[in-house]
């Protein structure tokens, strides 16, 4: 099957590709990257870039623009006993497409937020929508939207007395997914490398599934084309080639350090490299472990500590290593090294920002407040940097 994850928006032309032009790059490689027994779906997928003119830095991302689920795209006009061929207009230019198309290349339908519960509510008579969207039930409003999608709520609030159109005008342009890029232009020249988690979980009684990571991981086959772009960070980058580094990068964060390992072998750098990862099991889920390995053994990755959390009784975290090693890391600090965090903003990346604090404070022999006056110097600095999602 020949899938071309299309942007109706965005017909061909001579334009630069960009956000708003997306180039259809060619799958080259979709492999997933967890062994047997692994809770989790990891894949790597390499993409052409040939002819594209677009170029990167280890750092940048690359914009995604996805496509809808087609069996919730079918379960949604199955369920409203909507013709898929009708035609619709979407978008601030009224541009015309099928309801089909406009549900599964341009509407977001897998997340609600207040605005369209709202405005829906003009088209039902259901009380318990009506009662949802007063003034007085904010918080139980912004509660639903949790974890809930549009199927859900045409699902419970009707009958509907709204049109497909009155229904599509609700809903949102579903934005580009970014992923940090996990290779090097200057070692492989014409092409982008991804490392996607795929997203799964169940929530009131119904499996969900992540737009874009489940079409990479389900759906996306060698020689199919994706429409993509580079988005520049040039907040998380390189330093010059003499600096030593320090990254940690757990789970699918090791993404922009395969982009770091790769660039700084492949121009020889002089400073060294330190990478913590983590993830669940070592035997299932030590992502790009033979890749790693052989940097290490050619001496362009100095050091490589791992955590796996299930590995042992207690669960052991990249922070966790961090202390361990805490007098050889803060020599490195002293020593002018840039630090770099990718991955979970709400958890890891915040237990790392602690784990530096106590760190600098025991072995700089300094109170807390002077720890941490000293982390923000290096932020200042443009030591410490972070790609936190």
């Amino acid at each position: 099957m020949q899938l071309t994850v299309d942007n109706p928006m965005n017909a061909k032309s001579d334009k630069p590709f960009s956000r708003t032009n997306p180039f259809q790059a060619k799958v080259l490689k979709n492999i997933n990257l967890n062994g047997p027994g692994s809770s989790k779906e990891t894949r790597h997928i390499e993409l052409s870039l040939k002819e594209s003119g677009l170029s990167y830095v280890p750092g940048d991302a690359l914009g995604v623009v996805p496509a809808n689920d087609p069996e919730l795209v079918g379960t949604l006009m199955k369920e409203m006993e909507w013709d898929g061929e009708s035609s619709v207009t979407v978008g601030k230019q009224g541009e015309a497409m099928t309801l089909k198309d406009a549900l599964t290349n341009y509407c977001e339908i897998t997340l609600l937020n207040k605005k369209i519960l709202q405005q829906a509510a003009a088209f039902t008579d259901n009380e318990e929508l009506q009662k949802l969207v007063s003034a007085e039930n904010a918080a139980q409003l912004k509660e639903y939207c949790d974890g809930r999608d549009l199927l859900d709520m045409l699902r419970e609030f009707g009958p509907w007395k709204a049109s497909a159109q009155e229904i599509v005008s609700l809903l949102r342009k579903m934005p580009p997914r970014l992923y940090s890029i996990a290779s090097s232009l200057t070692a492989n020249p014409d092409e982008v490398h991804l490392t996607i988690g795929a997203v799964r979980y169940t929530s009131y009684g119904r499996d969900r599934k992540g737009v874009c990571s489940v079409l990479c991981a389900e759906r996306l086959q060698e020689g199919d084309t994706l429409p993509v772009f580079v988005q520049p960070n040039k907040h998380f980058h390189l330093p010059e080639s003499d600096k030593d580094v320090i990254m940690v990068g757990p789970g699918t964060g090791i993404a922009p350090f395969i982009s770091f390992i790769q660039e700084r072998a492949v121009t020889n750098a002089a400073g060294r490299t330190w990478l913590f990862f983590g993830d669940q099991h070592a035997a299932s889920d030590f992502l790009y472990q033979s890749e790693l390995e052989k940097f290490q053994q050619d001496g362009v990755l100095t050091k490589l500590d791992t955590a796996f959390s299930r590995d042992s009784d207690q669960k052991v975290y990249v922070q966790h290593k961090m202390l361990e090693h805490s007098k050889e890391l803060y020599e490195w600090i002293e020593n002018g090294t840039y630090f770099y965090v990718c991955g979970d903003k709400e958890h890891m990346a915040k237990d790392v920002n602690e784990a530096l604090i106590t760190i600098i404070e025991k072995e700089g022999a300094m109170a807390r407040e002077d720890a941490e006056a000293y982390l923000k110097d290096l932020q200042k600095q443009g030591r410490y940097q972070r790609d936190v999602y």
